[in-house]
């Protein structure tokens, strides 16, 4: 008898079951343990209970949240932070994990150093204390985030107590037009289906222009998967994926590699797979598109104008208008900015550092702004590329690794008011910086804007 047709996240979600609970909760046997500087709580109570941790070759430490971005060589100033950057290394030490810290040529934001050094792969369990540890799912893993009891639960047993979340695939048909970025897909598609959209659900994307992507591009989509409320996001593995993971420092090699592929050629959704919803959306239709409130979910395509507030929403809506200090009806391309930030896990890869430097070479920023690569090796090559020299020519700070102006805990903030064209993955309130305004976007759009001095259309300025 043939069994039933099984998703991409049945597959690997059924493969990991340890036991199960009267409840209905499973005990998931977890293959990657993420940590960063805030991991402390964690090892704190590991060390009042008197616990070791069971797998640390299993575990990885990357310093990435509250590093500075310049002046490296000099100790940190903040002494909280510069504590927590310490303890980090010191309990990395202490336990034998594996640690990326300041001085190492590896160092970057956790979301781009595991996956660029072969620690995620295709059907793995990965978790990290950050939610965009949706990021990883772009391996067809299922990789989620987790709170400071669930850490130290992790480190002491390597598995992690779950209730099974409900599925919702989103199919991308067709192709996506010039200019447009995996970033104006994730912001249409959340546009879409709402910032609680699909919570409680796991996201699987699939269609002919999601599998057109590049890694980067997958990851971009996967990363802000958490800003439609998902548990997780997965993107099925295919060549693109085994050609992006063979040769990396972790990843299998030799037959060992060969044996994995072809397990992983099994992963993807068997035809006829049951999803508890199903979202389709043409990607022909999508057009760059920019934030205007105070949550992803208020993302419009750049032709279009701030809303009215109206209906049933009306009061949120004026309160984020009067926030974000814009008028109804003006046009997106009105808005006028103050800074621009390239960066953060969503988009500081060289694929998004290629695509903003293509847009500001030859030309100079109006705006000052930050270009933060997501990693130590992605610095090297957009160096080795040039690309730096493009962003310096512009008018642009080239920074250290890190997540930066992301979320303002690190010294990179905005001033109270002022407003940015930001590739980050959230506009909430404050998130780059108290009274900050946040305008999501792709990096090119982002370049457009720091030429212009106002959000912009990237295709009028490549194509006209």
């Amino acid at each position: 008898m043939n069994a039933a047709p099984r998703s991409l996240f049945d597959k690997v979600w059924q493969s990991h079951v340890v036991a199960m609970r009267e409840d209905g909760q499973a005990l998931l046997g977890i293959d990657r343990h993420l940590l960063h500087e805030g991991s402390f709580h964690g090892f704190a109570m590991l060390d009042h209970a008197g616990r070791h941790i069971r797998r640390p070759e299993l575990t990885f430490a990357v310093a990435d949240h509250y590093v500075p971005t310049r002046d490296r060589a000099r100790p940190i100033a903040d002494p909280a932070i510069a504590r927590m950057v310490r303890l980090l290394a010191e309990n990395a030490a202490r336990h034998g994990i594996a640690h990326f810290g300041l001085s190492d040529a590896r160092q970057g934001i956790v979301h781009v150093v595991a996956p660029e050094q072969g620690i995620t792969l295709p059907g793995l369990t990965l978790v990290c204390g950050d939610s965009h540890t949706s990021t990883h799912g772009a391996f067809g893993a299922l990789a989620f985030g987790i709170g400071a009891t669930e850490v130290a639960h992790v480190l002491a047993t390597q598995m992690l107590w779950q209730r099974r979340p409900r599925t919702l695939r989103v199919t991308l048909d067709g192709a996506l037009g010039a200019h447009v970025a995996a970033k104006d897909v994730i912001l249409a598609i959340i546009a879409r289906i709402g910032a609680g959209g699909a919570a409680g659900h796991v996201l699987e994307y699939d269609g002919a222009a999601i599998r057109a992507l590049d890694m980067a591009g997958r990851m971009t989509i996967c990363n802000m998967s958490i800003e439609a409320g998902a548990r997780a996001g997965m993107i099925a593995p295919d060549e693109t994926t085994f050609q992006w993971v063979a040769g990396r420092a972790y990843a299998p090699k030799g037959a060992l590699f060969d044996q994995a592929v072809a397990a992983w050629r099994a992963l993807p959704s068997d035809p006829g797979a049951a999803f508890d919803r199903e979202v389709t959306l043409d990607a022909g239709a999508i057009t760059p598109h920019v934030t205007w409130g105070t949550s992803p979910e208020t993302a419009l395509p750049i032709t279009a104008r701030v809303p009215e507030p109206r209906g049933a929403q009306a009061g949120e809506i004026r309160t984020m208008l009067d926030y974000m200090g814009l008028t109804p009806g003006m046009a997106l391309q009105e808005i006028a900015i103050d800074r621009v930030f390239i960066g953060s896990c969503t988009n500081a890869r060289i694929e998004d550092l290629r695509a903003a430097a293509a847009v500001l070479r030859g030309r100079r920023a109006v705006v000052p702004g930050l270009v933060v690569p997501g990693s130590t090796p992605v610095r090297a090559q957009a160096e080795a590329e040039g690309l730096d020299r493009i962003f310096r020519e512009a008018g642009l700070e080239w920074r250290e690794a890190g997540c930066s102006m992301c979320v303002g805990i690190n010294g990179d903030l905005l001033a109270p008011g002022q407003r940015s064209a930001s590739t980050t993955n959230r506009n909430f309130q404050g998130r780059q910086g108290p009274g900050a305004r946040t305008h999501l976007m792709s990096p090119a759009m982002v370049a457009a804007a720091a030429v212009t001095g106002r959000i912009s259309d990237v295709r009028q300025l490549q194509e006209g």
